[in-house]
């Protein structure tokens, strides 16, 4: 059959198996746009094409599929450039489709030209120009099958109007995709490295494992439950790895790094071995990286080689998928109980639980962690929590404790704010029958807050928990400890979020005290459409900062766990 350019891309979004794609239509792009209704394809306008990035991300992460956004050229593509550079960070499938100006006006300076492909290099995994319909289908095949494949992220496909307005006879891609320079031969054969790594945990009396991201995508949640429990070792999470081991049980350590928990990063420091799944030693896990775990020999496993030996040297590096790596590991290694080890971390546990700024706060005061937990209690922590970029991150890492996998999904590696609530769009088209909760900040939710009225024109019933301090918490918090409560340029004069809210049309509840807070999230549970509770929490001080705290340059042992001395001495 001959189809024109902007025909394809439907036809192959369809074959791809795209129920949803997030975009704004635009003139570079317009001829695109004209044919999809008939294709069945659904299609999501938002307000901002940075929304339509991140709520792509969102979808992908939620349903483990690619997420589509679609932009027009110019500022349209550019926009989009935020929510790709967060994909990249954080390995989430996307495929961005830009409109470009007709091929004869390429580098012309044209209306709306902007070299969206030179733009986007360093951050996709591979970008196209379209420059001839005849390669388009074959084009859109490889971009979801580069997105998916291997250590997944963003492609860009960029299609002048041209190219969308030209015919061509369509011929389907084969199923297959060979790339120039793409080995398609047997992997490495792991057998006596995956024996070593069998050899140390033996030998080890104070195991850790550290669980990454990478575990979620590989689907190796259960191998690893069945790995930890054989060999007793505990667990802890990197921020975008929660959900891969199940937070209610005992060998569960919790988040590790900068505001980890307490107990993860002390018997970290302590540990004599470290198995490291699919996490790749980022910074705001390690602290210093010379006194990161200085008695542990290493192991890595992870998909991508050049992580490994990237910033930690490790003893034993796998190059391989998490879970059949690990599917290999556990019937070479003894069943042990390691109970003088996870005894020492449960009095570590203790210790932190008695400084728990939950139960420390006093009643009249609502801070963070109330609304979290509030969130977490209500909800029976079977939500689908997605947060936006700052202090309620952390405390959200920290507090909504879920056994469920890819059901806290956030912004890691770029820490971009702005991501939670188009991210939670996503999420709840991915999955329109769970619970999905935006959990984010005065600061960042204003940074795509036109997104309420995307949120409302499709229907959705995300629930909005706003942390509403007055200021950009994270840094006033670093400007409070370490620059002399000199807080420049992190005051926030808001909106009044209660109408706001209301003039979207959504219901709204504001909430300044612990009590409260349950009420008011039971209420908006209750409600069956959209709603948004601006929670009034405390601004500074000892409540009002996330502990433990890492700073920079120091160990993970080297913690903060309470604020720092006034010059006076008082705390």
């Amino acid at each position: 059959m001959r189809l024109t350019g902007a025909q394809i891309v439907w036809e192959m979004l369809r074959r791809e198996g795209v129920e949803v794609a997030f975009g704004i239509p635009g003139g570079a792009i317009m001829h695109t746009y004209h044919p999809r209704s008939e294709y069945g394809v659904r299609h999501v306008l938002v307000r901002h094409e940075q929304g339509a990035a991140h709520a792509a991300d969102g979808y992908a992460r939620a349903s483990g599929r690619v997420g589509v956004a679609i932009a027009t050229s110019g500022p349209g593509a550019t926009n989009l450039v935020t929510g790709i550079a967060t994909a990249m960070m954080d390995s989430s499938p996307i495929v961005c489709i830009t409109g470009q100006v007709s091929t004869s006006l390429l580098g012309s300076d044209a209306f709306q030209e902007t070299d969206i492909t030179g733009i986007t290099i360093p951050i996709t995994k591979h970008n196209y120009l379209v420059t001839d319909v005849a390669d388009l289908a074959e084009v859109i095949h490889e971009a979801f099958y580069i997105a998916r494949h291997g250590r997944p992220g963003p492609v860009l496909i960029d299609l002048p109007k041209d190219v969308q307005q030209a015919a061509t006879e369509f011929v389907p891609p084969a199923d297959e995709v060979r790339l120039p320079g793409e080995a398609h031969t047997a992997g490495p054969d792991l057998t006596e490295v995956i024996r070593r790594a069998a050899r140390l945990m033996d030998e080890s009396s104070r195991p850790v494992i550290l669980a990454g991201h990478g575990v979620l995508m590989a689907g190796a949640e259960e191998v690893l439950l069945t790995f930890a429990e054989r060999v007793s070792a505990p667990v802890a999470v990197t921020l975008l790895g929660k959900g891969g081991f199940p937070a209610s049980h005992p060998l569960y350590l919790g988040m590790m790094g900068m505001h980890g928990d307490a107990a993860a990063n002390r018997a970290i420091q302590e540990a004599d071995l470290l198995i490291a799944l699919g996490m790749r030693f980022d910074d705001r896990v390690t602290g210093d990286l010379d006194r990161y775990a200085p008695r542990a020999r290493k192991v890595h496993v992870d998909l991508d080689a050049a992580e490994l030996n990237k910033l930690v040297p490790v003893d034993v590096p796998i190059q391989g998928d998490v879970r059949r790596v690990l599917e290999a590991l556990v019937p070479l290694v003894n069943a042990v109980e390691q109970r003088e080890w996870l005894s020492r971390i449960e009095q570590w546990r203790d210790e932190a639980r008695a400084v728990d700024i939950v139960h420390r706060a006093p009643d009249d005061r609502l801070t963070v962690p109330h609304v979290i937990n509030a969130v977490w209690e209500t909800t029976a922590g079977e939500a689908i929590v997605v947060t936006d970029v700052g202090q309620h991150q952390m405390w959200a890492a920290q507090y909504y404790r879920t056994d469920r996998p890819n059901a806290f999904i956030t912004s890691g590696g770029l820490g971009t704010m702005g991501f939670g609530l188009p991210a939670a769009i996503g999420a709840q088209i991915a999955r329109p029958d769970a619970e999905v909760w935006a959990i984010v900040g005065d600061g960042g939710l204003q940074m795509t807050v036109q997104e309420l009225a995307t949120v409302v024109q499709e229907g959705l019933p995300v629930k909005i928990a706003l942390c509403d301090n007055g200021y950009l918490g994270m840094v006033r918090q670093w400007q409070e400890m370490f620059y002399d409560k000199r807080y420049e340029a992190t005051r926030l004069v808001n909106p009044d979020f209660i109408k706001l809210a209301e003039a979207y049309g959504i219901r709204a509840w504001r909430v300044d005290d612990p009590e409260g807070a349950v009420q008011a999230v039971a209420e908006a549970r209750r409600h069956p459409g959209p709603a948004l509770i601006d929670f009034h929490v405390v601004e500074e001080g000892e409540y009002g900062n996330v502990y433990p705290m890492v700073p920079a340059g120091a160990a993970l042992h080297e913690m903060i766990h309470r604020p720092l001395p006034t010059a006076g001495g008082k705390r």
